[in-house]
């Protein structure tokens, strides 16, 4: 069922529940069937553990028994493995003294028989579950599927219906959760004593469905869940800690199952939350070395399963990649707990560093932004796929994405997103093709070897065309001798100690030695069809980088680059069998290798068409001074020329310059020349020494027009430095003297200069522009934007921000996850990413914000708060002891006025004497 099918269903669904009002009866029967199947469970466990417990009184005795003899027999240790192996022989034993007893006495063995049966028989209910709790695996699939896909309706109506009578079975759920896992029971060390083969699998359907009622994130529901009164908390993260014993010595694929599982529901309880309540209710009963322990685990047994040849990298639930959920949620809570931080940290703990080291290496984050323009931070595993991309493409990308405006930055990165994800899908075929893998692998190497052979050769043809002055054997005996101690010195330090001087310094002396030995000409030939293999062997390796034959010949066509190459080859065969001047056109390669030649060729080539207009301007330019030449200066157009000494020189009528050129030394048996030895010179005809002639060069207008375009161009001073100098008593004088300024000032001055402005002023942007381009990639992060002085004096430095908050690989390869994840098992980030990325919104990278520095400006501003609070805290303190000085004050006042008007009301009257000294 596609995504919008499932979409259209569960809003059909829930139309239907809150229209017609029957919501109430429908969940009533699930919370019942949820109650009745808590209630069966219970009295399941209770009856179960008080076997267990006189099974263990049972074991007790018989360890007991033994060791009484401690002083007669000598004390052995019994594993559980030996002991498994005990019960194992004790019931094959028993079934051969069964049937034993049965041919003996058929009767007897009858009862016997019936009876172990029975015991057998009841052994076997206690493990098998009750129709009444089977039944709720289909349920809670049911309840699962209508939150699928984050429908955020459903999963806020399963926990409240806004009726008369609200049925919570998100609660519900957990409580089942708890029931089925024997928490009621009081313990969770017995954990492992409660789940078996038979009801791991709804444990398994109760977790996820948990997880999808929280993904989204539906907050309330995560609440509902971390605050519940029952400890289903501490159940699911002693699922994570716990060895499920006896399960996990049978069965470890499903202990594996049930761990992943609860690490998901973990997350999803803290999914895209931005306080720490939740997580701080995980860690109040975890002990961070546990997790790290669980994490180490995990990570050992994924790899002796990889020793044993054992595939299970590749599934959900093999080892390493249950490790690697728990390691992410302990980086979730290591955000919240100081301690668990430091423990991830490689290198902090002294065992099991390897796995931490895997694991961070294989883990990475970004931070996104939202609908409501909230960001948040993501971990997520890094796909194996992302392994396949190469440093050549990482290169290319870095250093070509378009840098000038944000928006236009992220837009090129994002387009370019699809093309490296085919690449990665290339790149994983190609390493199941070993050979096209070693080519491809050393692409650099083999442009390298062309280059170098391209340099070789053309020395040697510069130096030593038309080759007739060497020849094979012509050195003396004591410079051989010196050359071959020379070949063989440089093979001993190749061989002793591989380095590329030596490897270079081999090679000089091979190839001497090879000139010396059989001829320039066959080592030149040698040369030639080494490099023609190799450029082969280069096309290999580069159409096994790029796939360029598996997007299609349009595509291959349209590759200009692989065009390049073909064309290179082509040029080499040329070389070898047609004529070796053709190398000299493979030193071009130097541009295509070396960036600041290629702006050389940009500078004219960017603004090609300011160039030609300009040109064209130029062409206008010499066409009216041709005309003004022949109508007023066809007299002075007098040229001086040197004619030939005579016509011998000129080839034959019917041979080409390029036939001369080509085949000069190739013998003609046509004619019966005799090629061994050389053709007689002809003797040339002796022509008396004359002086130069003179020949008018515009007699018609084109011929004007040639010699303006091509002595005028030419000559410093314009076209007037080659006519006829003027005497200046002729009447044309100031004419000429003016047709001659304009044209110089004009043409020469003017409008070559501007084709000149125009192609050193695009080789300086290009230069600047690539000096600004390697400031920004210095200086600016890549995502949001932002600059190197934003992050001084903060808590994060601008590189840590650039390779662990905003990583542009990072976000190529949550890109990439998104692309090869099941959409049924989306987080709810991933879903809301995988929406923009369907609509080519790239609203959730983040532009100028970050994370670390939202934080920091919150810090900053809690401190001054806790500044200001203490500052008011002393305040009031103050003021309270000021307040009860002046209540004092106060009181004291008013005591002392109380005490004069005592006195006054007991005061003495006027006429009696009220002299203290005297008798009253």
């Amino acid at each position: 069922m596609s995504f919008s099918d499932m979409t259209w269903d569960q809003h059909s669904f829930f139309c239907r529940l809150t229209e017609d009002k029957k919501s109430e009866k429908f969940f009533k029967v699930f919370y019942d069937r949820m109650k009745v199947a808590q209630q069966e469970i219970k009295a399941t466990v209770t009856v179960n553990t008080s076997d267990l417990g006189n099974k263990k009184k049972d074991d007790e005795v018989d360890r007991d028994a033994p060791s009484r003899k401690k002083a007669k027999e000598p004390s052995t240790q019994i594993t559980e493995e030996v002991r498994d192996q005990l019960l194992e022989a004790s019931v094959a034993t028993r079934k051969a003294f069964t049937t034993f007893r049965r041919e003996a006495d058929p009767d007897d063995h009858y009862q016997a028989g019936e009876g172990a049966q029975a015991t057998a028989d009841k052994s076997k209910d206690d493990l098998e579950m009750s129709a009444v709790i089977t039944i709720m695996q289909p349920i809670l699939r049911f309840l699962q599927l209508l939150c699928e896909n984050h429908n955020r309706d459903l999963q806020n109506f399963l926990r409240c219906q806004n009726n008369k009578t609200n049925y919570n079975l998100v609660c519900e759920t957990l409580q089942f959760l708890d029931c089925i896992c024997g928490s009621t029971t009081g313990g969770l060390g017995l954990l492992g004593l409660y789940i078996n083969e038979k009801n791991v699998a709804l444990i398994n359907q109760t977790l996820e469905s948990l997880t999808e009622y929280c993904q989204g994130p539906c907050h309330e529901n995560q609440n509902c869940i971390a605050t519940h009164e029952s400890n289903g908390i501490d159940i699911i993260t002693a699922l994570i800690l716990n060895d499920i014993n006896p399960l996990g010595k049978k069965r470890m694929d499903l202990v594996l199952e049930l761990k992943n599982n609860a690490s998901k529901l973990l997350l999803a309880i803290m999914e895209s939350r931005h306080d720490s309540e939740n997580a701080e209710r995980i860690l109040y009963n975890m002990r961070p070395k546990e997790l790290v322990e669980v994490i180490k685990k995990a990570y050992m047994q994924g790899e002796v399963e990889f020793e044993d040849g054992e595939n299970g990298e590749d599934g959900a639930a093999s080892p390493r990649n249950v490790g690697h959920n728990i390691y992410i949620l302990a980086h979730q809570l290591a955000r919240h707990n100081k301690e668990l931080q430091t423990m991830l940290k490689p290198g902090g703990q002294v065992d099991g560093d390897e796995a931490l080291e895997f694991y961070a290496k294989h883990t990475a984050q970004i931070e996104i932004v939202r609908l409501d323009r909230t960001m948040e931070q993501i971990v997520f595993p890094v796909p194996s796929i992302c392994e396949f991309l190469t440093k050549e493409s990482k290169l290319r990308i870095y250093y070509t994405t378009e840098r000038d405006e944000q928006g236009s930055k992220i837009n090129d990165f994002f387009l370019r997103s699809e093309d490296l994800f085919n690449e990665m899908n290339w790149q994983k075929k190609l390493r199941a093709q070993p050979v096209l893998y070693w080519c491809a692998r050393n692409m650099s190497f083999w442009s390298s070897i062309s280059f170098n052979l391209a340099v070789l050769m053309n020395l040697l043809v510069a130096f030593f065309y038309p080759f007739k002055g060497v020849r094979g054997g012509t050195l003396e005996p004591h410079w051989s001798g010196l050359l071959w101690t020379a070949m063989l010195i440089s093979l001993a330090i190749v061989i002793a100690l591989p380095k590329p001087h030596g490897i270079r310094a081999l090679i000089a002396s091979t190839i001497l030695r090879l000139i010396f030995s059989v001829g320039l000409q066959p080592t030149l030939f040698l040369l030639g069809a080494f490099n023609v293999c190799n450029k082969i062997i280069f096309l290999m390796s580069f159409v096994g980088n790029c796939g360029t034959f598996t997007r299609g010949y349009r595509a291959m066509v349209l590759d200009v680059e692989f065009l390049y190459h073909l064309l290179y080859l082509l040029i080499c065969a040329m070389g070898l069998f047609v004529h070796e001047f053709f190398y000299s056109l493979l030193l071009f390669d130097l541009v295509y290798r070396e960036e600041t030649l290629l702006n050389v060729i940009k500078s004219v080539t960017r603004n090609g068409r300011s160039i030609i207009l300009t040109a064209v301007l130029a062409l206008i330019l010499v066409y009216l001074f041709s005309i003004v030449g022949y109508l007023f200066f066809k007299d002075d157009f007098i040229l001086e020329v040197d004619r030939l000494p005579n016509e011998t020189a000129v080839p034959e009528t019917g041979e080409s310059l390029a036939s001369e050129f080509l085949f000069s030394d190739v013998c003609r048996v046509e004619t019966g020349e005799n090629c061994s030895s050389p053709a007689p010179k002809e003797e040339l005809v002796p022509v008396e020494e004359t002086e130069q002639d003179k020949e008018h060069t515009c007699e018609t207008l084109l011929m004007c027009i040639v010699t303006v375009l091509s002595h005028g161009l030419r000559s410093g001073g314009g076209v007037g430095d080659v006519l006829r100098k003027p005497s200046k008593e002729e009447p044309l004088f100031a004419a000429r003297v003016i047709y001659d300024l304009l044209f110089f000032f004009m043409v020469i001055i003017i409008v070559l200069n501007l084709i000149f402005g125009v192609i050193i002023d695009t080789f300086a942007d290009l230069r600047s522009e690539k000096q600004k381009k390697e400031e920004i990639l210095k200086t600016t992060c890549f995502i949001c934007g932002l600059e190197r002085d934003k992050f001084d004096n903060k808590t994060v430095t601008f590189e840590e921000h650039i390779k662990e908050e905003h990583n542009m690989w990072h976000y190529l390869c949550f890109i990439v996850l998104v692309k090869v994840k099941d959409s049924t098992e989306y987080t709810g980030p991933e879903s809301y990413v995988a929406e923009m990325i369907k609509e080519r919104n790239l609203d959730w990278f983040p532009r100028m914000r970050a994370m670390s520095l939202v934080s920091s400006d919150s810090e900053g501003e809690q401190n001054e708060l806790r500044n200001l609070q203490e500052k008011l805290e002393s305040t009031m303190k103050l003021v309270t002891n000021l307040s009860g000085q002046l209540s004092e004050l106060k009181d004291q006042m008013t005591e002392q006025r109380k005490q004069k008007q005592r006195i006054g009301l007991l005061g003495h009257p006027p006429h009696m004497n009220v002299n203290p000294q005297q008798p009253a």
